[in-house]
Order: C-alpha cells, then structure tokens, then sequence
C-alpha cells in the first residue's frame, strides 16, 4: 500500500486538489468553502474506498475475498465518515496551501486508511 500510496495516489491526489483550486478559482465565501470541501469528499467516494479495499486484498494474497460485497463495504463506510470527512477535508482544502495541501491529505488519507481496512470487520 505505501507503493501505491507514493506512486498512484500521490499523482492523483495532488492533481485533483490544484483542480479544485482551478474550478474553484471565481468563487468566495462560504460558497468557496463548502464548495472546495464538497468536491474533495466526491473524490474521496465509495468507488475510491473500494479501490482500496480492492488493493488490501491484492497485496494480502486474498483474492478469493474480492467480491461485490466489497462495494456495499465501501459505501457503509463512506457513509459513516462523512462527518469526519467533512471536517478534515474542509481543513485541508481551505485552511491549507494547496503546496502543503498533499502532505496534509496523505496524514488524513493514512489514518483513513486504518479505518478502511477495519471497516471490511466492521460492516461486513
């Protein structure tokens, strides 16, 4: 998962949050602000979750555990982390430069990444 997490994610991740800032870019206020915040939750979406829950079971060596009950893990648990999500993301995208913006993200990501991996145990 570090191998992903240096290579895959930390060419997306990076990407997309200068893309925020781009289509963000004519907006201000609270508009700004959830606006920002919204679209890093978005990219963060079950289907990403299930990514890499998918990557855990690669790595792992259980791949007979690959299965579509993996997509409704994913969306449980997207779910519940909305309100945490909420919280984080709003930080990273409007209290942190988008230059240190990454390295905030990929603290966050890395504890969410505990809880992604728990949450196959506690949504199953």
């Amino acid at each position: 998962m570090m191998i992903v997490g240096a290579t895959l994610y930390a060419l997306e991740i990076p990407n997309y949050f200068a893309w925020i800032d781009k289509k963000t870019s004519e907006l201000s206020g609270i508009k700004l602000t959830l606006t920002k915040t919204a679209l890093a939750i978005a990219y963060f979406n079950p289907l990403w979750i299930w990514r890499h829950l998918l990557f855990i079971k690669l790595f792992s060596g259980n791949l007979q555990e690959i299965n579509f009950d993996l997509i409704g893990i994913a969306f449980l648990s997207f779910l519940v982390n909305i309100p945490i999500s909420f919280i984080a993301n709003y930080a990273i995208q409007n209290k942190i430069k988008l230059h240190w913006r990454f390295l905030a993200s990929a603290t966050f990501s890395a504890l969410m990444a505990i809880y992604y991996a728990l949450s196959e145990t506690i949504f199953k």
